[in-house]
């Protein structure tokens, strides 16, 4: 990790085939509720919570600390009750996408926290309003896809000293294709999806094997639901 960004935890759940959800991509559920448990706390230990495009529509997560004693420990830290919520965005309104933010998203009205949007060029003026509108901060970063190097350094400037990565796995892939990943909690469930075109951790154009990113197993835990949870950190040299 450098001085001009976070430290960024990426928390994932796949199955023993490496899905991240089914080829119906509704946002399948495959962590347990203790594994729920783990992931608020990680939630309340951290000053921002991020999500890709994808998964900001297509499943609309509220992106809360929901546990009230965890959100209580962040007020008694001086710290605000939720994270911010962070949402990467390459076009705010493209029909190709299907759905939008809207008035009743639940990133929008899901609270208290502060509401963060990044942009590209892409995305229109009066897109940028109509967000802003809805008390949703919005910043490009970059003109023709987000710039997560820069977004990165913006949020510091926002005091987000630990950045909490949910998804997708768009988003994932290129965060970890540019070294901006620090670890990697990897929640495996006991099931199999299936399906050449269902999500994995990450996807994007792909890596040759002399290009693969490199991991350093910290440490592995056996739940009770009979997953396993690795916690990775990136390894930044060849050894």
């Amino acid at each position: 990790m450098s001085g001009d960004r976070p430290f960024v935890i990426l928390n994932t759940a796949v199955t023993a085939d490496g899905k991240i959800d089914t080829i119906a991509r509704q946002g399948a559920v495959i962590s347990s509720a203790s594994d729920w448990e783990r992931v608020d706390r990680l939630r309340a230990e951290s000053d921002a919570i991020m999500v890709g495009g994808r998964t900001l529509l297509g499943e609309d997560p509220r992106l809360l600390v929901k546990s009230p004693s965890l959100r209580e420990e962040r007020l008694a830290r001086g710290l605000e009750e939720n994270p911010i919520k962070v949402g990467i965005l390459t076009k705010i309104d493209d029909p190709a996408d299907g759905p939008t933010l809207h008035v009743g998203s639940r990133f929008v009205t899901a609270g208290p926290a502060r509401r963060v949007i990044f942009t590209s060029g892409l995305s229109s003026a009066e897109q940028i309003e109509r967000l802003r509108k809805l008390g949703v901060e919005v910043l490009v970063a970059g003109e023709r896809r987000v710039d997560l190097a820069e977004a990165l350094r913006r949020l510091v400037s926002m005091g987000v000293k630990k950045l909490l990565v949910e998804g997708g796995s768009t988003l994932n892939a290129e965060l970890l294709r540019q070294r901006l990943i620090d670890e990697i909690y990897l929640y495996v469930a006991p099931l199999i999806f299936e399906g050449a075109s269902a999500p994995t951790l990450a996807d994007g154009p792909g890596l040759q094997r002399n290009e693969a990113i490199r991991l350093r197993l910290l440490d592995v835990e056996k739940m009770e639901d009979g997953a396993v949870l690795l916690h990775y950190a990136l390894r930044d040299t060849e050894t």
